[in-house]
């Protein structure tokens, strides 16, 4: 095979394993790109809006429960209607509730007196005509006997804190004022970081009107739902009380949303996903499974390159050389003295031939067996081989005959190199062992003449082997 075929059969065969490989590849990581996303979207932004949200009902429910046990307490009526002038009776009361929920403020409305009591005793008037006192005067005109408020306090501490209100009435619903407890939100700060760094999603709430309430501290947001034209585009669908889920660009970026509004607080609950944040693991999939197909492309044109190699050696070797004893077969030797004919011709240097027959051949052949007779071939060979310069050409003929060509050796040179090499036969163990007798051969010799052709030549020695058949058979003829 020519070595251009054999390249052209190891790139179309690399070209194919590496288009094989790379678009299972590329299949692959679509397949898991597609596959995380909708993991992203159907199941990890749900349930973490839905543990967020848990987390949230968790620090509404008890403070909530104790916000309505305080308003239906008898104490705190009585308090009202009878003794709203020992304030350090109320103050006593809220303290206790206080210290024994651990809870961060303890309040109550007078409705008669307007005044606003804490833990620490009276707090202030309420002033409907102020912005922060304003809560009060909503609430007792709605028709909620309860509600959650995210509000700041300067009175207090002046952060941001869930108020959990109650209404109190008197055993003639006569309203008597309000009461509850007011929480610090800072686990929310707390909550949010946690799910931005542990789940990589961007937390906030909103507004009923679209205003970022709360955010993790530590990243930077949007003051308004105006403020991000993405989420601009979708204000409708945002502010909805059906939770939904969103996907678009920004930056070049693309992300998905999640929402769901809060009843409760009256906020709406968004948590953002970036995807390339999540499609990291996927990447690194990816560039790991390519290297592997570059990599097992790149072994299997090697394997094939020597494969088609050992081949095309092995198809040299077949092509020159006989099958049985290895020498060279009669085609290669022709082309070759052809060479070293011509090349004798120019150097003057003496080039001879040697032609020799195994005599009776065919008796072992047909007494022994072919088998037999193959393994005396064989060891022919080998005799021939490891007495012949490297130099010289060895060859089987056909059948039981045999031609060296010996390179710089005139016919007595030949001559005494037949001679050697019909001793070392007819004494070669080996065979005798294979044949149970000596095993002989006839040898020609002659030397090539400058004006003689190659085929004239051979015709020669194969004469004078015959001569020496004719004159007994195991010598050797020279002409």
């Amino acid at each position: 095979m020519k070595k251009t075929n054999s390249f052209k059969i190891l790139f179309v065969v690399s070209g194919l394993l590496l288009v094989l490989s790379i678009s299972l590849t590329l299949i692959n990581y679509a397949i898991s790109l597609n596959s995380v996303q909708k993991d992203l979207a159907t199941r990890s932004l749900p349930l973490s809006v839905d543990n967020i949200y848990t987390e949230i009902q968790t620090h509404i429910i008890e403070p909530s429960l104790i916000s309505s046990m305080m308003a239906t307490d008898t104490f705190v009526k009585d308090w009202l209607r009878n003794e709203e002038n020992n304030t350090e009776k109320i103050r006593s009361y809220l303290e206790t509730i206080r210290n024994k929920y651990g809870l961060f403020v303890t309040f109550l409305v007078s409705e008669r007196t307007q005044n606003y009591y804490t833990h620490k005793g009276f707090l202030e008037k309420l002033d409907q005509n102020k912005t922060d006192n304003r809560w009060y005067f909503e609430f007792k005109d709605s028709a909620e006997e309860h509600e959650i408020n995210l509000d700041y306090n300067e009175n207090i501490d002046n952060s941001l804190m869930m108020f959990i209100n109650y209404k109190i009435y008197d055993s003639k619903y006569h309203f008597l004022g309000a009461t509850g407890i007011g929480h610090k939100i800072s686990y929310i700060d707390s909550m949010l970081k946690r799910f931005h760094e542990e789940y990589k999603f961007k937390v906030c709430f909103l507004s009923e009107d679209g205003k970022v309430v709360l955010a993790q501290r530590s990243v930077e947001h949007i003051k308004n739902l105006n403020e991000d034209p993405e989420w601009f585009g979708k204000r409708d669908e945002i502010l909805s009380p059906i939770s939904k889920v969103f996907h678009y660009k920004r930056d070049g970026n693309e992300y998905l949303l999640k929402t769901k509004y809060i009843p409760e607080l009256h906020l709406y609950l968004l948590v953002e996903a970036k995807i390339d944040d999540f499609i990291q693991n996927v990447n690194q999939a990816f560039y790991f499974n390519l290297s592997i197909s570059l990599l097992f492309t790149f072994v299997v044109a090697v394997i094939i390159l020597i494969t088609i190699k050992n081949y095309n050696q092995r198809l040299s070797f077949m092509a020159e050389h006989d099958a049985l004893t290895e020498l060279y077969n009669r085609r290669f030797f022709e082309d070759r003295m052809e060479h070293l004919y011509q090349l004798s011709k120019r150097t003057k240097e003496p080039l001879s031939l040697l032609f020799l027959d195994l005599d009776d051949f065919k008796q072992i052949n047909d007494k022994l067996g072919h088998h037999t007779g193959d393994k005396v071939l064989k060891r022919i060979a080998e005799i021939l081989k490891l007495y012949i310069r490297q130099t010289d050409i060895v060859s089987r003929w056909g059948g039981e005959e045999f031609i060296i060509g010996l390179i710089n050796s005139n016919a007595q040179n030949a001559k005494d190199i037949a001679e050697k090499l019909r001793l070392m036969i007819e004494s070669d163990l080996v065979l005798q062992q294979l044949v149970q007798a000596n095993v002989t051969a006839s040898f020609g010799v002659t030397q090539c003449k400058e004006d003689e052709a190659l085929e004239h030549t051979i015709a020669r020695v194969d004469n004078a082997m015959y001569e020496a058949k004719k004159e007994g058979k195991n010598k050797v003829s020279s002409i």
